[in-house]
C-alpha cells in the first residue's frame, strides 16, 4: 500500500514533496505505518474481536490495546507542532495512517487522551475527498454476529489461521 502511494503520487506530483527533505520526512511517516501502526492495530482489532473463542486472549488483548495506545502516542507527540504528520502539508502520509484511526474506540482508545491526534483527525475526516473515499464500499459492511452460525465459522476459517499452501510438485 505505501509503495503503490508512493508511486502514484510522485507520478501525479500531489501529496508528495519534492524537496528531498520534505520527501524523505513523508517517506518515514509512510513506512512508520506500514511497519507499526497497520500491523500493531491489525493486532489489536483482532485480538479484541477474537474475545475467548480461542481460549484466554487477556494477554494478546492487553499487549496490543497498550501497543495501540504507545502508537496514539507517538502520534501526538509528533502532532504537537504541525498540522501534519509530514510536517505542514497534508500528504500520502496523513492518507495512509487516517483509515486506522477511524476505530480508536473499538481498539480501546480514548481519543480525547490524545488532543493532536484527536485535531489531526477531525480535520482530515472533514475533508470532502476523504469523506467520498470513506464512504465507498460502505454497502458492502455486514454486521458478522447477525449471520447464521455457519457463515460465521466459514467466514472465521477464512480470516484466521491460515497456513501456507504446499507448492504443487510438477
Amino acid at each position: 500500500s505505501g509503495s503503490i502511494m508512493m508511486y502514484i503520487a510522485e507520478k501525479a506530483g500531489r501529496f508528495w514533496p519534492q524537496d528531498i527533505r520534505g520527501k524523505y520526512e513523508v517517506n518515514q511517516w509512510v513506512m512508520w505505518q506500514m511497519a507499526n501502526q497497520g500491523p500493531k492495530l491489525g493486532e489489536c482489532g483482532h485480538f479484541r474481536r477474537l474475545g475467548d473463542r480461542e481460549g484466554d486472549q487477556s494477554y494478546a488483548v492487553r499487549r496490543f490495546t497498550d501497543e495501540a495506545n504507545r502508537l496514539y502516542g507517538v502520534m501526538n507527540n509528533r502532532l504537537v507542532d504541525r498540522p501534519y504528520l509530514a510536517g505542514n502539508d497534508y500528504t500520502i502520509a496523513d492518507m495512509i495512517a487516517f483509515p486506522w484511526t477511524m476505530n480508536w474506540k473499538v481498539q480501546g482508545q480514548d481519543l480525547d487522551e490524545f488532543k493532536y491526534v484527536k485535531r489531526w483527525h477531525e480535520e482530515i475526516a472533514a475533508r470532502p475527498a476523504v469523506k467520498r473515499g470513506m464512504a465507498v464500499g460502505a454497502e458492502l459492511s455486514v454486521d458478522v454476529t447477525k449471520l447464521p452460525p455457519e457463515e460465521q465459522a466459514r467466514i472465521r476459517k477464512l480470516l484466521y489461521n491460515q497456513r501456507a499452501r504446499p507448492v504443487a510438485s510438477t
